[in-house]
């Protein structure tokens, strides 16, 4: 078996839900109904930022070996209004320690955006800061050669029916097309690997 590492914040731990209603549980699913030899670890801690998954990289790396990493981390970031230069330097640094560890894994980024439209509270550079934020993992994947989820939240930001009541968090139906938007991209990667 080979190790699949979901590492990120609340929308990866499926906060409000049951384990198994996860997108990395649901992606468990997948790769055993699909017969690929991939056990799926979630490392989603809720209201992680950045900077908090690069201290906690090395004792996830500790316990595994890395096989295929999918780093989901960024909202948080986001919704504090952290500089995109610091978010983009920690995610550089997990990405760069992963691959230094383990070579031979395949890395994925899972890109985010602001999950609300900051333009119109009308405070000064709140949009720009939105635009940055987004463009920042487009532009990583790309300058790291990794593979890029464009939007995990696709089909999920600004739909109530696929929220929970706090309209952040995926509720289980939002996880399903969480898991659906991650496996576009990494169905591709697990079948060239094995």
């Amino acid at each position: 078996m080979k190790n699949i590492i979901f590492f990120g914040d609340s929308l990866t731990a499926g906060h409000g839900l049951p384990a198994a209603a996860s997108f990395p549980a649901l992606i468990q699913a997948r790769l055993d109904a699909a017969g690929l030899p991939y056990r799926a670890y979630n490392y989603g801690i809720s209201g992680e930022t950045s900077a908090g998954g690069r201290q906690r990289l090395a004792s996830v790396l500790a316990r595994h070996v890395v096989d295929v990493f999918v780093l989901a981390l960024g909202a948080n970031d986001g919704l504090r209004g952290i500089a995109v230069r610091e978010t983009t330097a920690n995610l550089r640094f997990i990405l760069q320690e992963v691959r230094r560890q383990f070579p031979a894994a395949q890395l994925v980024l899972a890109g985010l955006q602001v999950p609300f439209d900051l333009g119109p509270l009308g405070l000064p550079g709140l949009g720009r800061y939105a635009q940055e934020f987004g463009s920042l993992f487009g532009s990583l994947a790309g300058t790291e050669g990794v593979a890029f989820i464009p939007s995990l939240l696709a089909g999920v930001l600004g739909r109530p029916e696929l929220n929970l009541p706090d309209r952040v968090h995926p509720n289980a139906a939002g996880q399903q097309v969480l898991a659906a938007n991650v496996w576009a991209v990494l169905e591709p990667l697990l079948r060239v690997q094995v």
